[in-house]
This record gives structure tokens, C-alpha cells and sequence, in this order.
């Protein structure tokens, strides 16, 4: 084991030995360092490392100190992690986001209230005039942002936001076919949102199912990658995912609707 990653897991087993506990300011460095048998270089780095994973705080003139520990701040690190990601990767993470998006929609659908779902229908609104990808995600991302937050779980909240990033959502925008996605897309969200506002948890965890479904489609297209319980298919090949965005009736953007929606009737 590196020095670096000795003195980080000495650290750590002090914190979890309750020797640090949460909002404690560390001991002086050379104290530190000579409690941990450690050359105060490689407790420095330590230091530097646990601070940029929020396991430690540093407050300036003020020394450094454990952070509340609380799960939703320790795990933003995730979100360079999936900005970061590509291949295989990408795809796992959309896997996973899969397991945890549709839950959390129906969660949602009965706690959501009306001034929300009016909140949400402005992020809608304007997702539907973004003259770019960058400016569709930043809505994009807004509007399941919100839908998760009404759930009351940070790390949830976290969760989601580190496995789907900016990063990626532009990425799958713009090697899919820009213009075409991002009407897709929208059409999907307004589908969510008639979910919501019905209050039915089955038909908004179905149609974030959808959603999810769709993205994975959509990055697979081009490269032919099998889905878990698909089947292989290259470029313009079709799925049994994209042949169906919708309920069995196929109105999927309908009901509600809103004037100026890509979807809407």
C-alpha cells in the first residue's frame, strides 16, 4: 500500500472508531502525524485527498475539520465520475439509473402538490423552446431534479443527479440526432408530467420506465449495443424499446397536452 493511501485509511479508521467524530477539527499536523506514525508529506496528502472526497472539511485560518459525514455530500463525488464515464461505462450507469428513476416517479406522484406541478410545467414550457442541446439538459435535468426532490430523500436526490450528468445527456443529444431526440424526449417528459398531475404512481413510474428505456435505446442505436434482455442492433435497426414510447393506446402525448409542446394534440 502507497504512504498516501496508508495515511487516508488511518485517518478513516479514526473516524470510524469515533476517535473523530463529524464537525471535529483534526489535531495539528505534526500532532496528527506522530499519533499516526506518519511523515507529515504523506498525512498532507492524505489530508488533501479526504478533503476532496468531503470526508474532510478545510476552513480557511481556521484549520480542517470532519465534515457532517452526511451520504448526499460524500457521494457528489459520483457525478465527475459519470461525466467522466464512456463506453460500457455510460451504459451501466443508465442501467442503474433505470433501477432507481421509475421508483422514485411513483413515489413522487402522490406527494406532489399543485404549485410543483406548475413549477414543472414552466421548466417544460421552456425545455420545449431550447434552441440547443445544452440548453434542452440544463431543463432536462431541472425537471427530474424536481420530480425527485418532492420524494424527501438527499440521497436519492444525489444518486440520480451523479448517474445521469450534463455531461452524458449532452453526449447521447448529440451522437443520436439532435433535433429528433430532444422532440422524443420532451414528448416523454410531458407524459411523466400528465402522470403527476393524474396523481397515478403506476402510470408515472410506466412512463419514466419509458423514458429511461428510451435513453438507453437511443445511445445503443448507433453502436449496437444489447440492452439487458434485448436484442443486438446497429445502426438504424429497430427495437422492441423504440417501436413504442407510450401506454398500448399510443397517446402517450396526449390528454392535457399544452400549446407549443412537441406532443401536444
Amino acid at each position: 500500500m502507497a504512504l498516501t493511501d496508508e495515511a487516508i485509511d488511518r485517518v478513516k479508521r479514526m473516524i470510524l472508531a469515533g476517535e473523530l467524530a463529524p464537525g471535529q477539527r483534526l489535531p495539528r499536523e505534526d500532532v496528527l502525524a506522530e499519533q499516526l506514525g506518519l511523515s507529515r508529506s504523506s498525512l498532507r496528502e492524505a489530508v488533501r485527498a479526504l478533503t476532496a472526497m468531503r470526508i474532510l472539511v478545510a476552513r480557511q485560518g481556521d484549520g480542517t475539520y470532519v465534515s457532517g459525514l452526511e451520504p448526499h455530500l460524500l457521494l457528489e463525488s459520483l457525478t465527475f465520475a459519470a461525466d467522466v464515464s464512456t463506453g460500457e461505462a455510460v451504459r451501466q450507469l443508465l442501467q442503474v439509473r433505470r433501477m432507481l428513476e421509475p421508483p422514485a416517479t411513483a413515489l413522487a406522484a402522490p406527494l406532489i402538490d399543485d404549485t410543483t406541478l406548475a413549477e414543472l410545467r414552466v421548466v417544460l414550457d421552456r425545455e420545449a423552446a431550447a434552441r440547443d442541446a445544452e440548453e434542452f439538459v440544463a431543463h432536462d435535468m431541472e425537471f427530474h431534479r424536481r420530480i425527485v426532490a418532492v420524494v424527501g430523500n438527499p440521497v436519492l436526490e444525489v444518486l440520480l443527479r451523479s448517474l445521469s450528468g450534463a455531461t452524458q445527456r449532452v453526449r447521447v443529444l448529440h451522437g443520436t440526432g439532435d433535433r429528433a431526440v430532444r422532440e422524443r424526449a420532451h414528448r416523454e417528459h410531458e407524459a411523466i408530467w400528465e402522470a403527476l398531475a393524474a396523481g397515478d404512481a403506476a402510470l408515472a413510474e410506466a412512463t419514466a420506465r419509458v423514458h429511461v428505456a428510451g435513453v438507453e435505446h437511443r445511445l445503443a442505436a448507433p453502436t449496437g449495443w444489447v440492452p439487458p434482455n434485448g436484442r443486438a442492433r446497429g445502426a438504424g435497426a429497430r427495437s422492441r424499446i423504440g417501436e413504442r414510447t407510450g401506454p398500448p393506446d399510443g397517446r402517450m402525448g396526449e390528454g392535457r397536452g399544452h400549446p407549443g409542446d412537441p406532443g401536444a394534440k
